[in-house]
């Protein structure tokens, strides 16, 4: 089983970095029976198992003498040629005792089921990654996996510190997942403390207990697709629950989010005000949910589209700037005109980020080598647009830019960039721009026009905020 796949990979790199020749059973007991099961918390829930079996809430731990008695039972299972999922992790349940519904990871190919292989499987199904969304990931690298058996000593750490006596148990794929994106963060810290957990928000900590979040797979995405010199990854994605749900092997393509970090980078890097500071802010505004990202066939670019840019494709709205509260209103207390401002600056900083993020994905699947070079010329009509729209005197030219210019018909656009030029008011620069983007538009393919009509689209509208409020 794929367990034992991933298990294999990480126990040859622990035995590298150690310089050790651990089997897959030596390590277990050495290692993982250690942290996560030598202690009256544990890490991991292993259902049925004979490290479950037993408790309640009567008897909510096992005293050290009868944990040992459990391994040894795990063993003689084991040796005994048992090969249910209470046995082996990610394995079958068994069809004779009724478990069959709860299984997962299941293939129909006869794989070879060695000692070895159920100890290797183990290993690798306590190196699943929970992310938000109810799914776990289960990459099989050596640095992914090896990092995030790092982070087990410091969930166990927390868990057996008596301050922290309602820390949660039986968390461990969900603390892999918070460990591994915070451990290739920017801003990790080696000596993190509780404190530090709770101001990433890695967990939440309140009277009425503590709870570890689960991370988003995008933070998961970016924080790796910035730290890792790799280009991708291929995971087994899949959910384990009362209905199991298998989404399968899924290629992360890591170079996609390093292209979305350098282009954002390169178009608003130097920004003062207004802009992402840590790579870990990135999850909150690119990605859709797992379960779509996982139907795009590999998680890229595409997976990595904003969640709401879906709302400006076609012929419907454009972003709204909101104006600066520059002036207090009559009768308007000082308070009340500050509070004002503030929500107005606030919906502002937002909209600025849609924004920058919007145009980050279009310029990333419009550009083929160099990304500020389709940013600028965008840039650059789109002023000239906001131009020719404010040098009438009536409303003929908003009319024409919104009624046709703007349409996702590239026929559209040609007939109106025909008016534009043909106008012998309209100055001579700006008819020059339009003619020479009239070339540009005659050779762009469908996809790629739907994608800068809306690049450009998003450019006026930053354009014509600029100059009302000039």
């Amino acid at each position: 089983m794929y367990t034992s796949v991933v298990g294999r990979t990480f126990l040859k790199e622990y035995n590298r970095r150690h310089g050790r020749d651990y089997s897959a059973k030596e390590f277990f007991d050495k290692e993982l029976f250690q942290l996560v099961f030598n202690h009256e918390k544990y890490l991991l829930w292993a259902g049925n198992s004979p490290f479950v079996q037993g408790l309640s809430s009567k008897k909510p731990f096992f005293e050290p003498a009868e944990r040992l008695d459990n391994l040894e039972k795990l063993h003689v299972k084991i040796g005994g040629g048992e090969r249910d999922a209470s046995i082996a992790l990610g394995f079958p349940a068994s069809e004779s005792k009724g478990y069959a519904t709860t299984s997962g990871l299941v293939t129909d190919l006869a794989v070879p089921a060695d000692e070895e292989a159920v100890y290797l499987s183990w290993i690798g199904g306590t190196l699943s990654l929970g992310v938000a969304g109810g799914y776990t990931i289960l990459f099989d690298d050596p640095e992914i996996t090896y990092a995030t058996f790092e982070g087990w000593k410091h969930y166990r750490r927390f868990l057996n510190n008596p301050l922290f006596d309602k820390f949660p148990p039986y968390k461990l794929n969900t603390w892999n997942g918070q460990w591994l994106a915070y451990r290739y963060d920017s801003e990790f810290d080696s000596n993190f403390i509780f404190a530090t957990l709770v101001g990433e928000k890695i967990i939440n900590s309140d009277i009425n207990g503590i709870e570890i979040n689960t991370v988003s797979w995008a933070k998961l995405f970016f924080n790796l697709s910035s730290s890792l010199d790799i280009e991708s990854a291929t995971a087994y994605v899949f959910s384990l629950g009362s209905t199991n749900k298998t989404v399968g092997f899924i290629p992360f393509q890591f170079q996609s989010g390093k292209t979305l970090i350098a282009t954002y980078q390169a178009l608003f890097g130097g920004e003062t005000e207004y802009k992402i500071r840590r790579t870990s802010e990135f999850e909150s505004w690119f990605g859709r949910h797992i379960k779509r990202a996982c139907e795009m066939g590999s998680i890229g670019l595409q997976a990595l589209r904003p969640e709401t840019l879906k709302n400006y494709f076609g012929d419907r709205q454009n972003l709204k700037f909101v104006s600066p509260e520059a002036e207090q209103k009559k009768g308007e207390s000082e308070d009340d005109f500050k509070a004002r401002r503030e929500k107005a600056n606030v919906k502002t900083k937002e909209t600025i980020l849609t924004y920058q993020t919007y145009k980050t994905w279009l310029i990333a699947m419009l550009s083929k080598n160099n990304k500020t070079e389709v940013s600028d010329y965008s840039r650059d009509i789109a002023q000239a647009l906001v131009r020719y729209r404010y040098g009438g005197k009536k409303n003929d030219r908003k009319t024409l830019l919104e009624g046709n210019f703007f349409k996702t018909s590239k026929n559209e656009m040609l007939k109106a960039l025909d008016t534009i030029v043909s106008d012998e008011t309209v100055e001579q620069d700006i008819a020059e721009k339009m003619n020479g983007l009239r070339d540009q538009v005659h050779f762009l393919s469908k996809e790629d026009f739907t994608y800068f009509v809306l690049l450009l689209k998003f450019d006026y509208a930053y354009a014509e905020r600029n100059h009302v409020n000039q």
